[in-house]
């Protein structure tokens, strides 16, 4: 009897103890959901997505974004980035951030998809230097091209980069436009260079960044075109002999953040954010005319030979071709900027 009895209370003993432990472990668990609730309340993270490697001064201008919002928002903002189009490539990366997939990304010409005004980014043959492109970009022609993006498709410019002259590389000396007779042409996917191209008798065909490297190499294009910065960071000295100074296009590209992603972090981490884009704008000018003095002789080591155009050749043979593909409104901003002193 006594000995039932004492079983009977360790029995009570241990399922009393197996009930604390079970307890513990809810209460364990409660805590850590708090935490962790409060963590997330109180910590933001953005994803940046771009088409440029790790090189490129695209991405050395990220980095220093990341370092000054993590600095001055104390941890509470983190910046992620993603280049090489690790994201998808650019117009899956707009799409992005009007889905919320994407936070920011690193775009120009290719917003006239969604917003005419826009193709003014990389107009061909419109800016005529750098002294005009700032004058356009920070003037009445930018900012209402920035009020597009904003209005239309809720995607606002935190920053705007200097590009530089976007030149034709190839396997052939190209001096006339003549010369580019039978050649496939690698453009962006953007209706306005397609139309110049044909213009000058090249075949162009849009394709994503990241695939230009594979065909060139393979023979499926020709040639391509963009500024030294990439022409150098891709490597493309390595499948291209030469680079062909047709310095068709000055122009410039915006870092842009969702207007959704920026409205829904506190006030105070929103005001972090637009000053370190301004920061980083200036950053970005300072490391691209640093860099762009450098470009030319780097490509010139790797093997490529720069070959001087009949550049009045290509304005004439294009202009035509240029506004008639342009609609009412961006005739009107074109005009504009050409008359921009």
């Amino acid at each position: 009897m006594v000995k039932m009895k004492l079983l009977n209370i360790i029995q009570l003993i241990i399922r009393t103890l197996n009930q604390i432990k079970k307890l513990h472990k809810i209460f364990f668990l409660f805590f850590m959901f708090l935490f962790n609730s409060c963590s997330d309340d109180n910590n933001y993270v953005l994803k940046l997505g771009h088409l440029a490697n790790e090189d490129d001064i695209w991405n050395k201008s990220s980095l220093y974004f990341k370092k000054i919002v993590e600095e001055r928002s104390l941890g509470k903002i983190k910046i992620k980035i993603y280049p090489n189009e690790q994201l998808g490539k650019e117009i899956d990366l707009i799409n992005g951030l009007q889905l919320g997939t994407v936070d920011m990304t690193i775009a120009g010409e290719a917003f006239q998809n969604w917003v005419p005004s826009a193709a003014m980014l990389a107009i061909p043959y419109a800016i005529r230097d750098f002294d005009h492109l700032q004058k356009i970009a920070n003037g009445k022609i930018g900012k209402s091209i920035e009020k597009d993006l904003l209005e239309k498709i809720n995607i606002r410019p935190i920053s705007w980069f200097i590009r530089g002259p976007r030149h034709l590389t190839s396997n052939r000396p190209i001096i006339h436009p003549n010369d580019l007779n039978g050649i496939i042409l690698r453009v962006p996917n953007v209706p306005l260079f397609v139309s110049f191209w044909q213009s000058l008798g090249a075949k162009p065909t849009p394709m994503a960044f990241s695939e230009v490297f594979t065909s060139l190499q393979q023979n499926t294009i020709h040639a391509q075109e963009n500024p030294l910065s990439l022409i150098n960071s891709a490597g493309f000295s390595e499948v291209q002999k030469y680079c062909n100074l047709t310095s068709h296009v000055t122009s410039w590209i915006y870092v842009v953040l969702s207007e959704k992603k920026l409205k829904s972090l506190p006030s105070d981490m929103q005001k972090i954010i637009l000053k370190a884009g301004y920061d980083m704008q200036s950053f970005q000018h300072e490391l691209f005319f640093k860099d762009e003095d450098q470009l030319k002789s780097q490509l010139i080591d790797k093997g490529m030979k720069f070959i001087e155009v009949e550049k009045n050749e290509f304005i004439k043979k294009s202009k035509n071709s240029i506004f008639l593909s342009l609609n009412e409104e961006q005739k009107q901003i074109y005009n504009e900027i050409i008359n921009v002193k």
